[in-house]
């Protein structure tokens, strides 16, 4: 065999680099490639979308473990509808949802601390008023003074 694209092509067409490329392929996320007469990886245009796939999950959230089992999953289906992407779609929304709620409780918190002037984890932390949730602290070492 002597057409298809080498490793530097397939790399720059998905946007990724040459060691991005050969990891998956030693994780089993892309498959073996064909060697050219002189032993370079010669790959289909198969690769290249299989690593915009990868990466589009990826920045969907999914771990290289998970996008492996979605892959694994599609490869066999033989035709039939195979529970995968929409289970584990629907599971992913809900992390996310719960990771955006966690940063929205962070984001309360860091902007009642820069309105309440704190300036000092551990004079805030010994505070009543301190908008930080370490309250449990602030009512253990509770001391009269100005907030933060």
């Amino acid at each position: 065999m002597s057409t298809g694209l080498r490793s530097g092509q397939v790399a720059e067409a998905a946007g990724v680099n040459v060691q991005t490329l050969r990891y998956y392929e030693r994780r089993g996320l892309l498959a073996e490639p064909q060697r050219s007469h002189g032993g370079h990886r010669l790959y289909g245009e198969e690769a290249v979308t299989a690593l915009r796939v990868i990466k589009a999950a990826q920045r969907l959230g999914f771990t290289l473990d998970e996008v492996a089992e979605l892959l694994e999953t599609g490869r066999h289906r033989h035709g039939r509808p195979v529970a995968g992407l929409q289970e584990r779609a629907a599971a992913k929304l809900a992390e996310v949802d719960a990771k955006i709620a966690d940063l929205t409780t962070i984001r309360t918190a860091l902007v009642a601390a820069i309105d309440a002037g704190c300036d000092d984890l551990t004079v805030c932390a010994s505070s009543t008023c301190c908008p930080i949730p370490f309250t449990d602290l602030a009512e253990e070492n509770r001391h009269a003074g100005t907030c933060c």
